[in-house]
Parts: C-alpha cells; structure tokens; sequence
C-alpha cells in the first residue's frame, strides 16, 4: 500500500487518498536504488562531465510535457506509428538515454519492477550535477511512468531557443513555474551546449533580410560568425553557453547576460522584463552558495511537475517502451 494514506474525511469515514512524492519513498521496497543510482553516476560522470548538462536538460524536457514522467525516453513503435517525444525536434540533441537505460538494468536487477525511469532521471540529474561540483537538492520519490508520449506536444511546450519572454512566461506558468523559476532554471545553461542551428538566425537573417540580432553583442556575434558558426548551415559544430566557464556550474552565465552575450534569444530575453532582470541583479550580488540554494529550489518544484503517482501510470520494465 506504499505512497497511499489515511486521512479522515467527512461523517469520519476513512478512505484512501494518493499521497504526494516523499522522500525515501523505496526505503523498504528497494532500499538500495537509490545508492545504485548515486554509485553508478558517481564512477562515469568525471569522466565524462558534459552528460551532467545532457540529464539536467533531459529532465527539463521531461516534466515539460506530461510532467514528470519519462514519456521522454519512449521510442516510436512500428504498431501505433505515434510520433514520440524523443523524435520531436527539441529532443533531437538531448543526450543520455544509453546512461539511463544502463541504470534502470542495475537498479531492475536488484528490484525487479519497483522504481520507476522518472525517478531514475529526477535522481540521476541531481547526482550528475552534484558530482561535478554544482548543487545538489532534495529528489523525493515515487512518480511512475507514463503511458503515452507525443511529438507535437513536445514541440508546443518545452521552451525553445527563439521565444521571446512572453512565451517564456507563458511556458513556465503553465507548468506553475513563476518568473523566478524561469531566471533560475535558465542558470543551468552554465554548464550547458548548444549547435549552431539554434543561433544562426541572430547571426545570420535575424528579420529574413540577411541581418544580425541588434540585441546580441556585436563582437560576441562576430566572433561566433568567424571561429563557430561560419555558415548558415552548418549542423554539427558545438557551442558553449557559457564561454570560459562551461565546465563550472556558477554565475558567469548572468554575468555574460548582462553584457548581451546570451548565446540562446530565450537567454537575452530574460534582460528585457524588468522583474527577470531584477533577480539577475540579485543573483549576481549574491553568493554561489546563495544560487545553488535557489537554484535547488526551483528544482525541486520542476520536479514535481503533473507527477503521476499511486495507480496512475505504471512502473516500466524497459525505459524505452511501455509494458506489454
């Protein structure tokens, strides 16, 4: 009867109610899952630091679409033909899934069908953050998996590198994320990178006539157009978001808002709301330790986005496909 409670309810009958997530939520039914997930991430991560970022923004994506779920890791199945989305075009850069399939083996060989790929995910973006020198926050469990994934939605909900801060906004307050939230959140682009087709319009025809974005830096754009991204169509070269720093999970990345040298428009749009631009400034004037503690926090609320729990969804075998 784990992750259900008894409350009193009217004419004082008892019935049974889902509980939230809870911290420990495997501690009798899989006490080592979690240890198995810290370990594992533990011993490959410093060698292989850039998937840090890669689960951080696989997580994001995530819960962005049908909450926190794993609809992300499902694949296309020849029988329906349903468009996931892990092939939908925000996802098509996301990195991972082979780390997460591997931990979901360890665990499942030591707990047959009890912890879930969405907690595996919530658990491993923490660790994976933590071990490389970032902040760490409270990751309590219990959320199953979902049964259904598609593309479009994908598309529609997960924030893209073009919007502008009202849709910004939007995107975050309809998953009850608040302007604070979206400044914070944005905070992880520190460690993270990108691929030029995600910026060659700023650089290249930012108003469809062969122009710059007047809003990125001058020297930071030129730079960019000689050493990166020295085509339009190029595919394949990796930017950093956050130049000199990428592989430190601080404040430079506000810093280099400030001076107009967000990589991502979605980054320079944060500057133009007065109330993003005043948490900024506050960040800024504030400690590390100060970021990493607010930066925990609004991690912790994301990962509670539309969590399905109790009898909702299903507890996956395999990551990539729902059970039979």
């Amino acid at each position: 009867m784990k992750g259900f409670c008894w409350i009193l309810v009217f004419l004082v009958v008892l019935r049974w109610v889902q509980c939230d997530l809870q911290m420990g939520h495997y501690g009798s039914s899989c006490p080592k899952a979690e240890k198995i997930v810290q370990d594992y991430v533990n011993e490959h991560i410093p060698n292989a630091p850039s998937l840090a970022a890669a689960l951080i923004r696989m997580h994001f994506h995530d819960c962005f679409v049908r909450g926190c779920d794993a609809s992300i890791l499902l694949n296309v199945t020849s029988s329906s033909g349903n468009q996931t989305e892990k092939v939908a075009t925000p996802n098509q850069t996301v990195r991972g899934f082979d780390f997460i399939d591997r931990l979901k083996s360890l665990v499942e060989a030591e707990c047959p069908g009890i912890v879930s790929c969405a907690d595996i995910i919530a658990l491993a973006a923490r660790d994976s953050i933590a071990i490389t020198g970032g902040p760490s926050w409270k990751v309590p469990t219990g959320r199953r998996d979902g049964l259904l994934s598609n593309a479009s939605e994908a598309l529609n909900q997960i924030p893209a590198p073009f919007d502008n801060i009202t849709i910004l906004i939007q995107k975050f307050a309809n998953k009850s994320l608040d302007l604070k939230d979206l400044v914070l959140l944005s905070g992880a682009h520190t460690i993270g990178i990108a691929h030029c087709p995600s910026v060659s319009n700023r650089l290249y025809n930012f108003t469809g006539v062969g122009d710059r974005d007047p809003s990125l830096d001058s020297e930071y754009a030129d730079n960019l157009r000689a050493t990166k991204c020295r085509t339009q169509n190029d595919n394949t070269t990796i930017l950093e978001m956050d130049p000199g720093s990428r592989k430190t999970f601080d404040l430079s990345y506000y810093t280099l808002l400030l001076k107009r040298r967000g990589l991502f428009e979605s980054d320079s749009a944060l500057t133009t709301n007065s109330k993003t631009l005043a948490y900024i400034n506050q960040l800024l004037q504030g400690s590390l330790q100060n970021f990493f503690s607010e930066f925990a926090l609004s991690m912790e609320k994301m990962g509670q986005i539309e969590v399905k729990t109790g009898t909702s969804g299903e507890i996956r075998r395999n990551c990539a496909v729902v059970n039979s």
